[in-house]
């Protein structure tokens, strides 16, 4: 029978948020319905409230979050009821171009829950990235399931449903940080420090972390930053040079995604190096390069979405990470919040007085 629950919505552009009943139906085929236990507040909600993802209001909020499955529907098979999932937004079909090439973490066809969550008044709601996890039980695609150790505290793990894991993948998958290299991250919010630790979880030994704020710069020396540079009183492209023996960094991450930031992260490279693309530009938003520096630097410029990363590989590795004490999760929650949180959650966000305020069911 479907179930009644409370989950965060917004109803208008630029209106505050509200806790409303949300009626979830029973799982499909290919379904999972999934209690949750923690959420995270990330950026991406914040700009489905503001229309800055699309107009297809109501949106059942929340994406990164952590929980227990609590029924299947036909014909799954890779979870079942009690096991302990983080949701992710990339659940790969397996069959598309990138997925038959081996490439899956480019899959350009994942898939959604196919029925809806509605009001009361039976109203359809958008789920953010197609899970819509600011709420008691949610209704997901199986493959959205992603089972981990349940050792892990649900408001750690939850977060590699999206803001850390892009980090982490942004250092790893796309910029291929190993053992030795130097790196340079831009932006050290929750995305650019989890790019921090990801580069010291894979061996890197010069590790940059560029900022104007000194006090979020304080926040990546305990993710693993080995120097730091305040952009409002140095040049970012001299000073990762100077840190680097006059080359540039092996990997340079802009996780801020201005067209100021690029540049620099272009720059800051060295020869042959990569600059790295996770913070999210608006659309507007251009750059102007030399054409000749773009031949002449070699290496790469790439995007990174989500980290490139494949959730079945990369969630169970970074968890057992955790559990180990390799990788500090568990520093990313600033706060632990009620559901009807969530509102004053996204104006300390908007402050930067928080690297994450976590809902806790």
């Amino acid at each position: 029978m479907p179930q009644k629950v409370r989950g965060v919505v917004a109803h208008k552009k630029g209106e505050p948020v509200s806790v409303e009943t949300i009626i979830v139906p029973d799982p499909g085929p290919g379904e999972a319905v999934v209690t949750v236990q923690a959420c995270g507040v990330c950026h991406t909600d914040l700009h489905y409230r503001e229309g800055g993802i699309n107009d297809e209001f109501p949106f059942l909020l929340g994406h990164e979050a952590a929980g227990i499955v609590e029924a299947v529907g036909e014909g799954v098979t890779d979870v079942a009821p009690g096991d302990y999932v983080i949701l992710n937004w990339r659940a790969v079909c397996g069959t598309c171009r990138a997925c038959r090439r081996g490439e899956p973490w480019y899959c350009f066809n994942t898939h959604n829950a196919a029925q809806k969550m509605t009001l009361e008044s039976s109203q359809e709601l958008t789920p953010a990235l197609g899970i819509g996890a600011f709420v008691e039980k949610t209704l997901v695609h199986a493959g959205q399931c992603t089972k981990v150790n349940p050792a892990a505290k649900p408001e750690a793990a939850g977060l590699l449903g999206c803001g850390v894991m892009a980090g982490i993948g942004a250092a790893i998958n796309t910029g291929g940080v190993g053992r030795g290299d130097s790196i340079a991250v831009i932006g050290c919010g929750g995305v650019g420090d989890a790019a921090i630790a990801g580069a010291k979880l894979a061996g890197a030994t010069t590790i940059i972390a560029i900022d104007m704020d000194d006090r979020k710069l304080e926040w990546a020396r305990e993710f693993g930053a080995t120097h730091t540079v305040n952009a409002k009183q140095q040049d970012v492209v001299e000073a990762v040079r100077a840190l680097t023996d006059g080359n540039g960094a092996n990997v340079v991450v802009d996780a801020v995604g201005r067209p100021e930031t690029f540049k620099q992260a272009f720059y800051a490279r060295d020869l042959a190096g990569t600059a790295v693309l996770v913070g999210v530009p608006t659309p507007d938003m251009t750059i102007d390069l030399p054409l000749i520096d773009v031949f002449g630097r070699g290496g790469a410029t790439k995007s990174s979405w989500y980290g490139d990363c494949l959730p079945s590989r990369d969630f169970p590795m970074l968890i057992d990470q955790f559990l180990l004490g390799r990788l500090p999760l568990d520093k990313f929650v600033s706060e632990t919040i009620p559901l009807d949180g969530v509102e004053a959650a996204f104006e300390k966000m908007h402050k930067g007085e928080v690297l994450r305020s976590v809902v806790l069911f």
